[in-house]
């Protein structure tokens, strides 16, 4: 590589200096040293029109900017001389060289001979690769054939397990075991194994029944012996489930215990439906025969039984009822459980055995109901059926459903047409008829209030708008029956008297059932308070009148800005201020004992006593308010005025001790 590079090194140098003797030459030659010579310069020939001059500085330009030109002429070294040198070089290199190939002609004629020995072996080693490739395709081409041949062996080998397995299933399903002939004609129907046998006999009624769709010659080896085991089967299903039913009809028995058993061998119903639809009926009719009158008797015998008791009307009602839910729920599931029946076919079933008894308890109830004018028994009826109702939804039954609403359709009037009734009678009560009255409550108010008790607090358990709408027409009707009662007394005070003891009796009567917010409690309560505040009034205006009316007289004109318009009442001042302190005491006791005579609820006359002398202390507070004003600091008798404080003291002394 070195010779080559100063090989080339030495044309570019020739080039050059060829280059720059020329050019030399052209210089001498513009000075007029001589003639011009015709060179023939090539490239460089500047006679030609061609030539151009920028390109010929570009080339020398370029050649100047070679190394070895470069260190040449920094050298001053002659070019030509160096030119000669470097041809010298080269020719002493290239000899060298010569040698070395001949020194090593040996090792290079060996280097051939590998050479085309290993060429020799690749060539045969490309043959028996070629043979190698041709080998691997035609195994190529054989393994997909094999995979082929194993993907339909596959294939075949699942097609005859299928048909193995539908032919194994086939066999097993036409073969009809001894044990299960045995099984099916001499064990009892109670056993285990019989019902297991009975499961295994019905997987083969319905096989032979698809085969003989599918019209399968296998069928009839099997059908004749399938045909007579189902006939024994059903015969003995038939006698053992009837024989349960003949049992409920035993006087005294308890008919839950046999529906448990059948229960436990409800497959048995199933079996008949599917194999034997005659015989499922019989059972089901002489099921629904036997519990039908089973029930009617039961209640009819159990509800005349109560009636002997003579007890309120509702406490029959509700044991009678209670039966009826307890005995129906239950009868309700057994049905749907035993005889796989749901929805519509489910009531009509059960409507089948308990519509006669059903019947007899909506005739008994019309009956007494008709002649009945107990409100509160109608009410607590109605309240038991909705109770009853909310239970049989909440276990989701609705077998009664119908006979809650009838019961209600009988009911619900009968109390409706008692309580217009009775808000009609007191409407039209004249108190002129009743005798001699008292301040005392009235027995009648006191009815009405323990009626209206009774309904309300009933009527909390489930609410209804119809009863709360007729409860306040009553409520209406009571008030204005007691405004009445009142005014038949001549005075204001003994009216008042007779209000506030007959609401204060219904309010307690109320109270003791109600609740404390309930619409009845809060209008008696508002009807207390507004006739009490009017009685205490009432009953301070003959000792204190004055000095109350004086109050209000001053209290109004301090509003307005003109209280000295009272600035000459100095004498009648004088006389409240004196009366007031000479007689407080004796007025305060006497009213004290006056106010416990009127009233019957002691705890009632101790808070109208102590709301007076709250409203006394209230009023004398004002009165002193009043005097203390500019208008009347000047008078004297203000200093006879009795200390608030001491007044509030001595007036604890007049409070009741119960």
């Amino acid at each position: 590589m070195a010779e080559v590079a100063v090989a080339g090194a030495g044309s570019d140098v020739n080039t050059a200096v060829n280059a720059t003797e020329n050019a030399m030459a052209y210089l001498q030659d513009e000075k007029g040293e001589g003639d011009v010579p015709n060179l023939n310069l090539g490239d460089l020939d500047l006679t030609t029109d061609e030539f151009i001059l920028d390109e010929v500085d570009i080339h020398i330009q370029a050649n100047l900017e070679d190394d070895l030109v470069k260190e040449a002429l920094k050298t001053g070294v002659d070019l030509r001389q160096y030119s000669k040198q470097v041809e010298a070089e080269l020719q002493r290199i290239e000899q060298a060289s010569i040698k070395d190939y001949i020194k090593e002609s040996q090792n290079i004629a060996l280097l051939h001979n590998q050479i085309t020995a290993c060429d020799s072996i690749l060539e045969r080693m490309e043959g028996m690769l070629s043979g190698f490739q041709s080998d691997l395709s035609s195994i190529s081409s054989e393994i997909q054939t094999l995979q082929q041949q194993s993907v339909s062996m596959n294939v075949r080998l699942k097609n005859r397990q299928a048909v193995r397995s539908h032919l194994s299933q086939l066999v097993d399903e036409l073969v009809v075991p001894g044990a299960m002939i045995s099984t099916i004609l001499d064990s009892p129907v109670t056993e285990q194994e019989f019902l297991e046998q009975l499961h295994e006999l019905n997987n083969k009624i319905n096989f032979a029944k698809e085969l003989s769709f599918r019209e399968t010659l296998a069928c009839s080896d099997i059908q004749d012996i399938v045909d007579r085991l189902k006939i024994k089967a059903v015969s003995k299903i038939r006698e053992f489930i009837l024989q349960k039913i003949y049992s409920f009809r035993k006087p005294m028995t308890n008919y839950q215990i046999p529906q448990n058993t059948l229960l436990k061998y409800r497959f048995f119903y199933q079996f008949l439906l599917a194999n034997e639809r005659s015989v499922a009926k019989e059972v089901r009719d002489e099921y629904v025969d036997t519990m039908s009158k089973i029930y009617y008797s039961y209640f009819k015998s159990y509800s005349g039984r109560l009636l002997k008791v003579q007890y309120p009307y509702e406490t029959l009602f509700r044991s009678q009822h209670y039966a009826l839910l307890d005995n129906g729920c239950r009868e309700f599931l057994f049905l749907s459980d035993f005889f796989m029946v749901a929805g519509n076919s489910a009531l009509d079933l059960f409507n089948s055995i308990m519509g006669k008894t059903l019947s007899m308890f909506l005739k008994s109830m019309s009956t007494y109901v008709s002649d009945c004018y107990d409100s509160i028994a109608v009410f607590l009826c109605i309240h038991i059926i909705l109770r009853f109702r909310a239970i049989t939804a909440k276990r989701n039954i609705p077998a009664l459903d119908k006979y809650w609403e009838a019961v209600l359709e009988l009911l619900w009037p009968r109390f409706e047409l008692i309580l217009e009734m009775n808000i009609h009678s007191i409407r039209n009560t004249d108190p002129q008829k009743l005798g001699v009255l008292d301040t005392r409550p009235h027995y009648i108010t006191r009815r009405y209030a323990e009626f209206s008790s009774a309904i309300v607090s009933i009527n909390q358990t489930f609410p209804n708008e119809r009863t709360n709408a007729l409860l306040g027409q009553l409520q209406v009707e009571v008030e204005n029956f007691v405004l009445k009662m009142a005014a038949e007394f001549p005075s204001r005070r003994d009216q008042l008297i007779f209000l506030i003891n007959n609401y204060d009796m219904m309010l307690s009567v109320l109270m003791e059932r109600a609740a404390d917010d309930s619409k009845e409690v809060e209008g008696f309560q508002q009807l207390l308070l507004a006739r009490t505040q009017e009685f205490i009034e009432e009953i301070l205006s003959p000792p204190f009148g004055g000095m109350i009316a004086f109050v209000k007289e001053a209290e109004a004109l301090m509003e307005k800005g003109q209280l000295d318009r009272l600035k000459n009442d100095e004498a009648r001042i004088t006389q409240l201020v004196r009366g007031f302190s000479s007689t407080w005491k004796q007025s305060v006791e006497a009213m004290s004992q006056d106010v416990m005579r009127s009233f019957t609820n002691f705890k009632n006359g101790t808070s109208i006593i102590q709301g007076a002398l709250t409203q006394l202390i209230q009023y004398y507070h004002g009165f002193h308010k009043v005097l203390n004003q500019p208008t009347f600091r000047s008078l004297a008798v203000r200093s006879e005025l009795i200390n608030l404080h001491h007044l509030m003291v001595e007036v604890k002394k007049h409070k009741p001790n119960f």
